[in-house]
């Protein structure tokens, strides 16, 4: 069993930070590569996400927060620098949602998904620098999302938009007319959360309580507490496909907002969620402790293949149903979670983790960064694991 401390989580979050120190950034172009392959080799030409550079930038500004090296503010000033002068559209406002490695725009549609990450990064990045124009970017944004993107009559945020904020058929992560979504909702929340934390505005915590109240009524299922994942304008579900490492992320995140706002009655609400969640996500955990990745309930079709994500998120969130409930079986499977980690996803001989193990163990070997492989899941729940088992 592998060693369930915060010296071990502080460990490996520290590997996961100098693994990126080592390989992410590009000496010739500024900034971070796009790709970087299995065997450590930047693919320069790679085109470069907001969602990567924006977690980027939210990575390293936690490091600085926790560990004061002055290494790690040097590596978030350089994803803020390459976050605001590529990313942002100086005609339309927002950010793109990606950029060629020589920064000229390349889809330049407003996916909120994308403008959440460089409000997340970018008020994390203000938390630990004070800089005023990174808090004044992260405003700008909220106030775009929220003249765009919200929906008035029947609640939530739509979820993409073209660049200059008209509507648009293609939503990159879906098709019209499914035009809300799980995923946008839950990081946009995530996001809210992060940005009140540094910018108490009334309105701000508005949204982010109503936000809250939409995902858990209208996204999650009362039935079987999980979320659903696609929407149309009015909230009708695509499907009902379970996507087990989204419900476990989203049982530890909301009740986390909920702490933020300091709002007792949604945190009374959202303990219970957060149980109901967890013990939903249980339901995908295979014997060998690891959650599998998907499950249609309409084909009965089981998607097994492990991801490092969603290996980080279940570890986090059941911890978090240990410490609000005291049951050990959620210690049990937070322990189990990381013990699969440390034997399956580390990856001990090229470091960081593998993106995808297969259902008997095996690692595939696929990229260690690129457009979605970011340093933010796994040293995410590194952070988390240390401060929270820290308090035991």
């Amino acid at each position: 069993m592998a060693e369930f401390t915060p010296e071990a989580f502080r460990k490996e979050l520290i590997s996961i930070l100098t693994y990126w120190e080592e390989h992410g950034p590009d000496p010739e172009k500024g900034g971070f590569y796009g790709r970087v392959n299995y065997e450590n080799q930047p693919v320069k030409d790679a085109e470069r996400s907001v969602v990567l550079t924006g977690r980027i930038l939210w990575t390293y500004s936690l490091a600085h927060r926790l560990f004061k090296e002055a290494k790690y503010l040097t590596l978030a000033d350089r994803a803020y620098q390459q976050l605001v002068k590529y990313f942002f559209d100086p005609e339309h406002g927002g950010v793109y949602w990606s950029v060629k490695a020589d920064g000229t725009p390349l889809e330049t549609k407003k996916q909120i998904y994308g403008n959440a990450f460089a409000m997340y990064g970018l008020s994390e990045y203000f938390r630990v620098t004070h800089h005023q124009p990174a808090l004044d970017k992260a405003k700008e944004l909220f106030n775009a999302i929220e003249k765009y993107a919200f929906d008035p009559v029947n609640g939530g945020y739509r979820e993409a938009f073209a660049r200059d904020w008209t509507k648009t058929d293609d939503y990159i992560l879906s098709k019209s007319p499914w035009v809300k979504s799980m995923n946008t909702h839950l990081h946009l929340v995530e996001a809210y959360a992060n940005l009140y934390s540094v910018w108490p505005d009334p309105k701000l915590k508005k949204q982010t309580a109503d936000m809250l109240e939409a995902i858990i009524t209208r996204i999650v299922n009362p039935k079987t507490n999980s979320m659903e994942l696609f929407f149309d304008e009015k909230w009708k579900p695509k499907d009902h496909i379970v996507s087990y490492g989204h419900d476990i992320e989203a049982s530890w995140l909301l009740f986390e907002t909920a702490e933020i706002l300091h709002d007792e009655r949604l945190i009374g609400k959202l303990k219970k969620v957060a149980i109901a969640m967890a013990d939903s996500a249980s339901k995908g955990l295979a014997a060998d402790g690891a959650l599998n990745y998907e499950y249609d309930p309409e084909t009965k079709h089981l998607q097994t293949d492990r991801s490092w994500w969603v290996l980080a998120e279940q570890m986090v969130g059941f911890y978090n149903a240990y410490q609000l409930t005291n049951d050990l079986q959620y210690k049990v499977k937070a322990e189990r979670s990381w013990d699969y980690i440390v034997g399956k996803f580390v990856d001990h001989e090229k470091g960081e983790w593998h993106g995808t193990v297969k259902a008997d163990g095996t690692p595939v070997k696929g990229d260690k960064i690129n457009f979605w492989k970011c340093p933010y899941h796994n040293a995410r729940a590194c952070a988390e694991m240390l401060r929270r088992v820290s308090k035991s």
